[in-house]
């Protein structure tokens, strides 16, 4: 991230539990890979290294990295987050940040920690407002698949509608699932895999993720400088291909490109059918099948495939096409930042 020459109005933050994204609401996003529950004490450093290279005038947040186990419970997870976005702000010299409510008001930082249910993971509803604007008045759905999970959001009458408004609730519903195309380890998609005519079972084990499977089959882009991976090795189709070797116990020698294709197929249509029935379950406690669907994030591919598996015929919303890529996988930190700066309703 290079450092800037001029102020931008608004600098909205998604501070996450294993990424911090940022954007200005005008197509400038920034993420970087942040394991809070490991790095926790540094935040404040990493947040004001990240201002102060934005150089804004205003800060907003919102945060889903309140939940990460090295925190007592939300109530200490938001208020560490708080902490350290005000005493980032204050460094900086940007003032007191707002912090978004999940009633879609924007509060001040002691508000936000007296009433950490309210701000705790209220950033798909942020993205749902950005969803709405584009299929004004209809009954539509946004899924948002990222990194971790994702985010099935019921929209009507020109708003989100959810079933429910904190993890436990929507997760409860069928509106939070946690899948997603970066993070989610091999054993808790699959119990198994395809192997040269046999299907071999995963060892229940980080050993591959995700991620993996999304980049042999192209929805993922190599990248041999990054190492967030299971085994901290280069983010390429070869490694992937060893990682995915190992969930099996199998030598990385016996699997081939092909056979590591194979295997990323199944993965993926395993999580398609996992969302397919999220996706149902939800419309069913809606009364009925949307008019429109949006798609948001950086799996969009997944979030055709199960609909698909559906066999729907509505109108596509792609997010990613109209803003996009870079800005849909920060799209929670985009919307907010539009919302600050009064452009979304």
């Amino acid at each position: 991230m290079t450092s800037l020459t001029f102020r931008r109005d608004v600098l909205a933050l998604d501070v996450g539990g294993a990424n911090i994204k940022a954007a200005d609401g005008t197509g400038w996003t920034y993420a970087e890979p942040f394991a809070m529950w490991r790095d926790a004490p540094r935040l404040t450093e990493a947040l004001a290294r990240i201002i102060r290279d934005a150089s804004p005038r205003r800060i907003v947040a919102t945060m889903t990295g309140e939940i990460a186990d090295c925190f007592a419970g939300r109530a200490e997870g938001v208020a560490h987050i708080v902490g350290a976005l005000a005493a980032a702000a204050e460094a900086c010299g940007c003032g007191s940040p707002g912090i978004y409510h999940v009633d879609g008001q924007i509060v001040e930082p002691t508000d936000a920690v007296a009433n950490p249910r309210g701000v705790a993971a209220s950033n798909w509803h942020a993205v749902a407002r950005l969803a709405v604007s584009f299929v004004p008045g209809a009954r539509a759905l946004l899924v948002d698949i990222g990194s971790t999970t994702c985010d099935i959001v019921p929209l009507a009458g020109g708003r989100p509608t959810p079933l429910a408004n904190d993890d436990a609730g929507r997760m409860a519903t069928g509106e939070l699932v946690y899948t997603g195309v970066e993070r989610t380890p091999v054993p808790a998609i699959v119990r198994g895999l395809p192997h040269r005519g046999v299907r071999r079972p995963v060892a229940s084990e980080r050993f591959a993720e995700s991620r993996d499977a999304w980049l042999l089959l192209g929805g993922l882009t190599e990248d041999p400088a990054s190492t967030d991976t299971a085994d901290g090795g280069p983010f390429t189709r070869d490694a992937s291909r060893i990682r995915l070797a190992r969930a099996m116990l199998v030598e990385p020698s016996a699997v081939t490109a092909a056979d590591a294709e194979r295997a990323a197929a199944w993965i993926a249509e395993a999580q398609a059918r996992q969302l397919a029935r999220a996706v149902d379950r939800v419309v069913r406690q809606c009364g009925g099948r949307p008019e429109a669907v949006v798609y948001s994030g950086h799996g969009e591919r997944l979030a055709r495939m199960a609909l698909d598996r559906l066999g729907w015929s509505v109108a596509a919303v792609s997010l990613p096409a109209i803003v996009g890529a870079a800005v849909s996988r920060s799209a929670p930190a985009h919307a907010l930042a539009l919302i600050a700066r009064g452009e979304l309703s």
